[in-house]
């Protein structure tokens, strides 16, 4: 009797997991919305350690930052400080992964020969390069040289113990193909930086269509979508003087927002998020 009660139970245990699908892996994500100031390498770091500490202390899995955290958008004096990857930023990010022993995605801005592109990378908590993306999408109007395109062709995922990750940056999550391509890669969870700027009398009316945004391509993915902005101020070029006022956001696979970080403020959160593609 015994026997056929646990081969019932193992029965319907197993009908349960062939209708909903295994459990979904959960991550613990660290928001991190800093202030950058253009140019101001050493105090931008100073303020991704502060969140990395907060991250540690709160036991993050992975710590999501801004896109060009370490010398703002758009910045034209990039030309000249940044750094290719991988160099001495993202070596110093892959230092810092360590120390504090959680995964970061973060925005930078990388020197290659004569071109300057507005990437973004993964480093694991050993300091390992997981992934770099550069941005396709980049408003050519607002610097001169402007930034150099990334190919549409790169967009990928990686594998980690997290499961399959992404990166977009910004105005990449603009264009429908990007997202149909990243879709058919059954991603588990985007992470994208973003430089959402506006006037100062535009705000805080301009985080809704961020908002709006993060819903919209969560659900056309299908997996966890979360959006970092920063928190600043323009200084160059035509869009000079224009607000970042972060209101980040976080989405599950379905598009509902599950969490929004404060407006025109620092802010610094922590959400345990389930991982996965409702397509599988």
């Amino acid at each position: 009797m015994i026997l056929k009660k646990l081969s019932l139970i193992l029965v319907v245990s197993i009908l349960v997991s062939a209708a909903y699908g295994a459990p979904k892996k959960t991550v613990r994500l660290a928001v991190c919305q800093i202030l950058v100031i253009d140019s101001d390498r050493e105090g931008n770091f100073r303020r991704i350690e502060y969140a990395l500490e907060q991250a540690e202390a709160q036991h993050a899995d992975i710590a999501l930052f801004p896109e060009s955290s370490i010398l703002g958008w758009e910045n034209p004096e990039a030309h000249r400080l940044a750094e290719p990857i991988p160099g001495k930023d993202s070596d110093r990010i892959a230092g810092l992964a360590r120390k504090y022993k959680v995964m970061i995605a973060i925005g930078l801005d990388e020197k290659d020969g004569d071109r300057l592109y507005d990437s973004a990378i993964l480093i694991d908590k050993t300091g390992k390069l997981l992934a770099k993306h550069r941005k396709i999408n980049v408003l050519p109007e607002l610097m001169t040289p402007p930034y150099a395109e990334g190919r549409p062709e790169d967009i990928g995922v990686v594998e980690t113990e997290f499961g399959r990750l992404a990166v977009l940056i910004c105005a990449d999550t603009f264009t429908d193909a990007y997202l149909e391509r990243l879709k058919a890669l059954k991603p588990d969870l985007m992470l994208v930086p973003y430089g959402w700027a506006a006037a100062n009398d535009q705000w805080p009316e301009h985080s809704k269509l961020l908002e709006e945004l993060v819903k919209k391509r969560a659900a056309q993915v299908e997996c966890p979508m979360a959006g970092v902005d920063l928190v600043g101020e323009m200084t160059h070029g035509p869009w000079q003087g224009q607000t970042y006022g972060g209101s980040s956001f976080v989405a599950d696979g379905k598009g509902t927002i599950l969490l929004t970080a404060r407006d025109r403020d620092t802010d610094f959160r922590v959400i345990d998020l389930g991982v996965g593609s409702l397509a599988r």
